[in-house]
């Protein structure tokens, strides 16, 4: 009886080994064409194509299964030639920086960044009636992040994510599903794997298996892409190569926002804008909700025509916020209500989505009985293009898409392309693609201002500005506000900002929670107060207190336009995000990927928002090195977790040693923009004896600047020896139509003693007693401060200054 039982167990055993491989995909052939390698297995085929040298794209195919075109991709059609080896019982498929190990039975992929494994297929690809996917092989010490808008904790493994975007209304500190997501997952193993897949479904980061990560559709494309550097901001690097670099905003975009929900009449919006100037606050754009096309928020989305009894003249406000240097965005929504008067005009145009009998669809929602714009189709885009065309005529110098989850999105909506949960994640994508090139074309000379509340991998190619959502308005609601812009600016989106002050809920001002939230704006991508209107978001709406306090952070906002606008510079050429993880400091030290209550804003400041009632102090981790309280110039010694005081002026940040900080005079638009006067602040340490900084310049209009070269790129340095401190300035690049010739230099050196001479070129500078007696040529110290300041004028290439 024991020998049969055991002769069982061991058939079972065999039975079950077969069965898996029997369900394992078995390599047949592969053909190398150009520079695709095609994989034949028994199930399926494989095409593998790199796409950068640390990046690789892998499409599987399986007769029947419908595909779709690739969404995420910049330039499908790019493609880098590899290196192919083969061996009994695998192939090698590699570039320069990434190597794919095909074994052949069973059929498995693994990718290598040199001789280390990163990323391996665990099951590989699956594929089922009403399911497609795949399947990879998590390592016990990786930590995962991505897939976009999320609020649970920087490190999501442990996490079952659905990827359908979806509003999350009034949201605080917990939301597993918001606006954005992003069917991407980035690892502290340097890998990044991006699914190229719109449709609905989930992303589980070891939940159901603890030593899985399975991407899972309902329909799409059933492709991947796998790629790998040394470091995090390398990497995000790759990601951008292959999805797209985002493009440069309008410099106005980095200024000052009046907007609520919303201004309902022309009366009311000029009143606002003049208030900004009577109170002495910056300006650069005013934003209209959906008030602009009706009177009240039911019945009238779809219109997109002023409401000519509520702005009777429209392009006169316009052409006159223009002339002030404020600029006029307009919402737009991808809805076509039955109600609207546009709704005989879009079914006629055959614009709209249809239904399972081929007519128009229609639904109900909030607003109304409703169709929604096919975005996806010829005859869709243009009828919404003309529709903009229209509006760009009345002078609007920026778009706002709301709503383009799409909000509803019924699964029985037929678009050109496939249904309603085959492309939902794509719709706000394709909707910021068809303005983006819509806009460049009707205005080459402009950049598109393009602001949308949901998108797809590599939306950040079409300019796309995304908000995270409607917020609560709440100490809750500010909480997670860190963790959202981080986490999208790992994958693109790196002007992911916030509704300042928040915007859903709130019947009682809370001063306090609003000046914190707007004290965090000036250092994050976007400066735009945004709320339900029984609360002012506006600051000039309220007290001589909170305007005292605010009135000097918008100020400071604008005196950082140089250094911000350089942030956007390097996001534009490399991807780096201008909000930046403290974990790249030491990417060693994994713990540090959890960190969502400070963040970098560039290399120089390390911000630690308030996001709690009666806070004296903050705890801040800090990176190694030195740092200065931005505020009262105390130093910090790095590698330790300090105590940073506050009150309610002063938002905890620090400054790196060895940094260079460029600032202007604040204006009240940046139409008056002009570094003319620049003021370059210098942060020394005896600890730093080399330092690099640089500042971008350009017109802050073109489209092209950064292909053409028409811009300027100021280099510093500075390098310390005992008791001498040389500074070198130095000017690069084609420059751009209205450059400054000669810039008049207030040189800050901080934490220095008083020099025994400073020296410019060879010449000596005289020392003066005071800073109103400071002119070019001349040198001051502030004892107080223990800051030097030198005034020079700056004309010819390079510029050095020496502290002896």
């Amino acid at each position: 009886m024991y020998i049969q039982k055991k002769i069982k167990t061991v058939l079972v055993f065999f039975l079950l080994l077969a069965s898996h491989f029997v369900q394992a995909a078995i390599y047949q052939s592969h053909h190398l064409q150009g520079n695709q390698l095609q994989l034949q297995t028994d199930e399926y085929s494989v095409v593998l194509s790199f796409k950068s040298e640390g990046s690789v794209e892998v499409v599987y195919q399986k007769a029947g299964l419908k595909q779709l075109p690739s969404f995420a991709l910049a330039a499908p059609e790019q493609q880098l030639a590899a290196m192919l080896s083969e061996q009994p019982q695998q192939l090698e498929f590699a570039s320069k920086d990434l190597k794919v190990r095909i074994d052949k039975a069973p059929f498995r992929l693994s990718y290598y960044r040199g001789n280390e494994l990163v990323l391996a297929e665990e099951k590989g690809f699956f594929a089922h009636e009403t399911l497609r996917g795949f399947r990879f092989a998590l390592q016990d010490d990786e930590k995962l992040l991505g897939t976009g808008q999320r609020v649970v904790g920087m490190d999501r493994r442990g996490q079952r994510l659905p990827l359908y975007n979806k509003a999350s209304y009034g949201y605080t500190t917990e939301a597993q599903q918001m606006y954005f997501g992003l069917p991407a997952v980035l690892s502290s193993k340097k890998y990044l794997v991006l699914f190229d897949n719109s449709a609905n479904g989930f992303v589980d980061l070891g939940k159901t298996e603890k030593d899985v990560l399975q991407f899972e559709a309902a329909a799409g494309r059933t492709s991947y892409i796998v790629m790998a550097a040394a470091t995090y901001p390398k990497l995000i690097e790759q990601y951008v190569t292959v999805t797209g670099k985002q493009p440069l905003p309008p410099r106005w975009a980095f200024g000052n926002f009046a907007s609520r929900f919303g201004y309902r009449t022309e009366a009311e919006t000029r009143a606002i804008v003049d208030k900004f100037a009577s109170e002495d606050f910056p300006l650069d754009a005013v934003v209209l909700d959906l008030y602009w096309f009706g009177p009240d928020i039911q019945g009238h989305m779809g219109n997109l025509a002023w409401d000519k009894k509520a702005f009777p003249n429209p392009k006169g406000m316009i052409s006159d916020f223009k002339a002030k240097g404020v600029n006029t965005i307009l919402i737009t929504e991808p809805f076509v209500l039955s109600t609207s008067k546009r709704w005989d005009e879009a079914v006629q145009a055959n614009a709209l989505a249809q239904d399972l009998a081929g007519k128009a669809k229609t639904f109900d929602f909030y607003f109304g009985n409703t169709g929604l714009v096919d975005v996806f189709s010829t005859q869709g885009t243009a009828w919404f293009e003309g529709i903009y065309n229209e509006l760009a005529d009345y002078g609007v110098a920026g778009w706002w898409g709301d709503l383009g989850e799409p909000e509803v999105h019924p699964s029985d909506t037929i678009h050109s392309i496939g249904t309603a949960d085959e492309i939902h994640n794509a719709y706000g994508h394709r909707w910021a693609e068809l303005l983006y090139q819509n806009r460049l074309a009707q205005q080459p000379t402009q950049r598109p201002m393009i602001m949308m509340r949901s998108g797809f991998a590599g939306s950040q190619r079409f300019g796309m500005i995304p908000w995270t959502g409607d917020v609560s308005r709440s100490w809750d609601g500010l909480k997670p506000q860190v963790e959202l812009s981080l986490q999208m600016g790992l994958l693109g989106m790196a002007y992911t900002h916030s509704d300042l002050g928040g915007f859903a809920g709130g019947e009682v001002f809370d001063k306090e929670m609003y000046i914190r939230w707007l004290q965090y704006g000036v250092f994050q991508p976007v400066y735009r107060p945004h709320a339900q209107e029984q609360i002012a978001p506006e600051p000039v709406l309220h007290d001589k207190e909170t305007k005292d306090i605010l009135r000097e952070y918008v100020k400071l906002r604008y005196r950082m336009l140089p250094y911000n606008y350089t942030l956007a510079y390097q996001n534009s050429s490399t991807g780096m995000p201008l909000m930046r993880p403290l974990f790249f400091e030491n990417e060693a030290d994994t713990s540090l990927i959890t960190n969502k209550d400070s963040y970098l804003w560039g290399d120089a400041f390390l911000v630690t928002p308030v996001t709690a009632a009666g806070v004296k102090s903050v705890s801040v981790k800090l990176p190694q090195g030195a740092w200065f309280d931005y505020w009262t110039g105390k130093v910090y010694q790095g590698g330790q977790t300090i105590q940073q005081p506050t009150d309610l002026t002063t938002l905890p940040v620090l400054v790196r040693a060895g940094s260079f900080v460029p600032m202007v005079p604040a204006v009240q638009s940046l139409k008056d923009y002009s570094s003319r006067q620049l003021e370059l602040h210098y942060y020394h340490d005896q600890s730093v004896t080399t330092a690099r900084g640089q500042m971008y310049e350009d017109d802050g209009v073109s489209p092209d600047s950064l292909q053409s070269r028409q811009y300027e790129l100021l280099s510093f340095s500075a390098m310390a020896n005992h008791n001498n401190l040389a500074l070198e300035l130095n000017r690069t690049g084609l420059g751009y139509a209205g450059m400054p010739k000669q810039r008049e230099v207030t040189l800050v050196v901080h934490q220095w003693v008083k020099p025994a001479k400073v020296l410019v070129g060879s010449q000596s500078l005289k020392w003066v007693n005071s800073e109103s007696e400071l002119v070019a040529g001349a040198a001051w110290f502030d004892e107080a401060k223990q800051q030097v300041r030198v005034k020079l004028n700056w004309e010819q290439v390079k510029l050095k200054v020496a502290l002896q």
